[in-house]
């Protein structure tokens, strides 16, 4: 989905924000000068009686089929201004039009040699930080990349269920967006959190709408809209959104307190995203026994048919990880 719309327009409001602002200070500055340098007022008009008096001749040559040959006063007028602002203490370019980007002069795009409009690098970024705000990985997950992946913790069984799945994890970046559904499964600390955000940061990069939920935060989330009377049309925004994020990530799945509720809810994010063709990463703690039990017969079937599957196991890294870097007493 990228970025809806609304959202869209938000980030161009904020050009136009931005382009008021900068007029504001030009106007400001010309004032300034006039006050500082009347002669300055007096060239301005000049330039402004010029042009319109040029206009009319050429209408009027135009009309008649005659050619205007005149002098254009308007680059010694300007050389003249310049002297006047360095004379008086100012840069030559005081007055000149001001833009905080200068490559698409505040519009988020730029012109081609082809002639064909662009997004510019400053739209792109803020873009970028928009689908980040919005991903609700900020302090969870944004700081993890493939590249920091220690396998030096793992050896046996382990590394190779790790390795496999970092296969897994790069090909699904490397593929996206085909659809695809990620469960990682396996003991606590092993490195399915890591990986989820691996990917997430990947796609992101890449200006994919990614979602992160803690499996609580979710079904927490999705209670207080559904037992508000008041809430239905918050509810139903926050579906949406949900439903047609480019990657919605679920971690922890099973720390949540179950009940029919989030049983049904679970089913209907599965069902829904799938048939949207939209992905989804699961990371639980629970293995594929648990949670057959755990949830219904239609969850388990919708994730063993639409979800492949990781294993990770092996010793909590990040207890290793603490030990290890504990100073000796």
């Amino acid at each position: 989905m990228s970025l809806s719309p609304s959202q869209y327009q938000e980030i161009m409001r904020g050009y136009e924000v931005t382009r008021d602002l900068n007029r504001t200070i030009s106007d400001e500055r010309r004032e300034e000068i006039y006050a500082k340098i009347p002669e300055f007022k007096d060239l301005d008009a000049a330039v402004g009686s010029y042009a319109s008096s040029r206009v009319r001749r050429l209408l009027d040559a135009s009309a008649q089929g005659d050619a205007v040959a005149e002098e254009n006063p308007i680059p010694r007028i300007t050389q003249r201004r310049k002297a006047l602002l360095m004379a008086a203490g100012y840069p030559a370019d005081y007055l000149d039009p001001i833009y905080t980007c200068k490559n698409c002069k505040d519009t988020g795009y730029v012109t081609g040699a082809n002639g064909l409009q662009t997004k510019c690098e400053c739209l792109k970024k803020q873009e970028m930080a928009y689908l980040y705000e919005q991903s609700n990985l900020k302090g969870v997950l944004t700081t993890d990349r493939f590249s920091q992946l220690s396998h030096g913790y793992c050896q046996g069984d382990d590394l190779a269920n790790l390795e496999r799945s970092e296969r897994i994890s790069k090909d699904f970046v490397e593929t996206f967006p085909a659809g695809q559904n990620l469960l990682f499964f396996g003991t606590v600390g092993t490195g399915k959190s890591f990986l989820s955000g691996c990917i997430a940061n990947e796609l992101l990069d890449q200006g994919f709408s990614v979602v992160y939920y803690s499996a609580i935060g979710l079904f927490e989330t999705l209670a207080r809209y559904a037992f508000d009377g008041n809430a239905k049309e918050s509810l139903y925004n926050f579906c949406k959104d949900l439903y047609n994020y480019d990657l919605v990530i679920v971690d922890d799945l099973g720390t949540e307190v179950l009940s029919s509720f989030v049983t049904s809810q679970l089913f209907a994010l599965l069902n829904e995203r799938d048939t949207r063709g939209k992905s989804t990463i699961i990371s639980t703690n629970l293995n594929l026994n648990e949670l057959r039990d755990r949830y219904s017969d239609r969850v388990f079937s919708r994730v063993s048919q639409r979800f492949q599957f990781c294993k990770l196991s092996g010793p909590d890294v990040r207890l290793a990880q603490k030990f290890q870097t504990k100073p000796n007493v």
